[in-house]
């Protein structure tokens, strides 16, 4: 199977600062992905390599281009969302209604209006007449009309109220993703995207940190919740990453056998968050 985004020792440079540094990756169609990392660990920059929007060393290829060469063929088949306010703010909806379709081939405008119909939007409205919940409701309507083969979200819902959150990502899954678009999303609420992810990335440093499906996940990371009598000896097994709640220590482990930990406390699958949080402070790679 040929992969979406296929990179081989890709690496941004900004002077004497490497902001991305020999990036290995490989991501499959019909995957939604997950790119996470703390501020300033090179997110912004790999996407923008991705998207054809700055220069890069190394080997790159999107949809089968690379990125820098061909973006103009690439961008018929990618669609991106970052921070709403991308939007031109003094345009009216059908002015970007016909602006899209001018630019991408495959948009249809009937599916963007029946997507507009669920909302309170109008052809009229400005851009800036409307919240930035709406303004998020139009931009998602405008690409999910588009058909394209891959969709990379930068922050997509960054300011907005989490009943706009919600709606956001269900709208995604239920009107747009299928197996054969592919999408990246880069965001700080883990939390509200891990139950849609296929695939899970951390980056920090530059470097790639984790690389796992979520089924990998769940099959390779344990958390464990002891009482403080219990403490040393699920210490003993050497856990990635140990923290305390409540009197209770929690102990997050890479690989460890589940017959080992289960005559200590509470077992669970960690979350996203507690998984990037043990692998940036624990060291783990």
């Amino acid at each position: 199977m040929t992969p979406i985004i296929s990179a081989r020792g890709l690496t941004k440079r900004y002077g004497r600062m490497t902001a991305v540094d020999h990036i290995d990756l490989e991501i499959p169609p019909g995957r939604i992905v997950g790119l996470i990392g703390p501020n300033g660990a090179g997110k912004t920059s790999a996407l923008k390599a991705i998207l054809g929007l700055a220069t890069f060393e190394g080997e790159l290829s999107v949809l089968g281009k690379n990125p820098s060469r061909d973006r103009a063929s690439l961008m018929e088949d990618v669609c991106f969302i970052a921070d709403v306010a991308v939007l031109p703010r003094w345009a009216r909806v059908w002015q970007l209604i016909d602006t899209t379709e001018r630019l991408h081939a495959g948009f249809s405008r009937n599916t963007c209006m029946e997507s507009l119909s669920q909302t309170k939007i109008t052809l009229d409205h400005k851009v800036k007449q409307l919240s930035k919940g709406m303004v998020a409701q139009l931009h998602l309507a405008l690409v999910m009309a588009i058909d394209a083969k891959l969709l990379v979200l930068d922050e997509p819902t960054l300011g907005l109220d989490i009943l706009y959150r919600k709606q956001f990502y269900s709208s995604l899954l239920n009107d747009y993703f299928d197996e054969q678009r592919t999408i990246l999303i880069t965001t700080h609420q883990v939390e509200e995207v891990e139950h849609i992810l296929t695939d899970l990335i951390f980056i920090q440093d530059g470097r790639i940190a984790l690389e796992s499906t979520m089924e990998e996940v769940e099959r390779r990371y344990l958390e464990l919740m002891v009482r403080p009598e219990f403490a040393e000896q699920a210490r003993s097994l050497k856990p990635m990453y140990e923290r305390e709640l409540f009197g209770r220590h929690i102990f997050l482990y890479d690989s460890v056998e589940r017959e080992k930990i289960s005559g200590l406390g509470e077992i669970h699958t960690p979350s996203v968050a507690d998984l990037f949080v043990a692998t940036m402070k624990g060291g783990q790679s």
